[in-house]
């Protein structure tokens, strides 16, 4: 099948606006398949590749994006079950055959496809990726809940996921987020729908608020707060909780160094850290700190894809909400509106759809 008005927004190197060329073909090989994207988030890593340096494993130029949903337009040999069909595109595609996937760690697989940094990705309006792990969805989803929307689990709805599961959070823990942007916001949610008690730390008044909204029992802005009365006001809150869960659970989900430092200063007796967010910068530790409080630190690079469906019942099922986090743009502005997420100037998860 042919898509001569297929085009996308390419990243052509750090500093260089996206540019927008017509796709290259996009003729299937077996195992894979074509989408007509629905939407493409706009995440934290795409403005680490734009603009912090940080280099994609296909070279420039590349269209970026890996928050992915949209419909199966085009399969190749033995995908032919996934045609019209609607889906999530996992942010880590892995290869389903490699030693780390033969032994549970699929995010680790070094013939891993991630759209926007092994090829190209969704800030288009077709893209062509592996059928594995595609992540099929109801055709009818409820009012008010369109396809577009379901693009943010591909990454900033299922990498807290998978970190929360990693943790083994329950009900009888605290669960702390330090950072409540998206991925943060969307970890707040899903701790709270675990039934954890849990607080939220940022910088930013409004982000704060909308976390209190959504599961978040105590907030802390820590521009006004300095280390030592955060971790009391933490561990004051933990005590009140009444919950007998050991060790605080602490996502890091603001990926700076401010949010690094204040995470890691929040480890208390068998604590766990999960290293969600990222930043290329340098952060300095007190790294004998987990050997003293016999703490744990781990990070996650996304999720398995055979995790995405139970994250997206959790989102079909009311257990995680999209609506105040996410904000949609047509796929022709994608210049202007991804600079205005490189300067913070959003304050939801912006979402570029072709057909805005």
């Amino acid at each position: 099948m042919e898509y001569p008005s297929a085009y996308g927004f390419f990243f052509e190197g750090p500093g260089h606006p996206l540019i927008r060329r017509p796709m290259p073909a996009l003729a299937p090989a077996a195992g894979e398949v074509v989408i007509e994207v629905s939407g493409c988030g706009i995440c934290h890593t795409d403005v680490g590749f734009a603009v912090d340096g940080v280099p994609t494993r296909h070279p420039p130029p590349i269209v970026l994006g890996h928050e992915i949903s949209g419909r199966v337009v085009d399969t190749g040999a033995g995908a032919a079950e996934w045609r019209d069909a609607a889906v999530i595109v996992p942010s880590v595609i892995p290869c389903g055959a490699c030693p780390a996937c033969c032994a549970g760690r699929p995010t680790i697989c070094r013939r891993q496809f991630m759209p926007g940094n092994d090829g190209h990705g969704g800030f288009a309006t077709h893209v062509k990726v592996p059928a594995r792990g595609l992540c099929r969805v109801p055709d009818q989803l409820r009012p008010g809940l369109p396809l577009s929307w379901l693009s943010v689990i591909a990454d900033a709805v299922t990498t807290p996921y998978e970190a929360i599961r990693r943790s083994r959070l329950t009900e009888d823990h605290v669960a702390v987020f330090v950072g409540v942007g998206g991925v943060g916001g969307f970890g707040v949610q899903i701790a709270a729908a675990l039934g954890a008690a849990v607080a939220a730390i940022d910088v930013d008044g409004a982000r704060l608020a909308l976390a209190a909204r959504h599961g978040a029992t105590l907030t802390i802005n820590s521009s006004e707060s300095d280390v030592r009365s955060t971790r009391a006001a933490i561990r004051a809150f933990a005590q009140d909780s009444g919950r007998s869960g050991l060790g605080l659970r602490i996502f890091e989900t603001s990926g700076t160094p401010a949010g690094q430092q204040t995470a890691f200063n929040l480890l208390d007796f068998g604590a766990h850290l999960a290293v969600v967010g990222y930043t290329p910068k340098p952060v300095e530790l007190k790294l004998s700190n987990l050997m003293a409080f016999d703490a744990t630190a781990a990070g996650n690079w996304g999720c398995p894809p055979d995790r995405y469906p139970e994250v997206l019942e959790l989102v079909l099922g009311g257990g995680v909400s999209l609506d105040d986090y996410v904000e949609v743009h047509a796929l022709d502005c994608a210049p202007n509106v991804f600079q205005r997420v490189v300067e913070h100037k959003l304050t939801r998860r912006a979402i570029l759809t072709p057909t805005q």
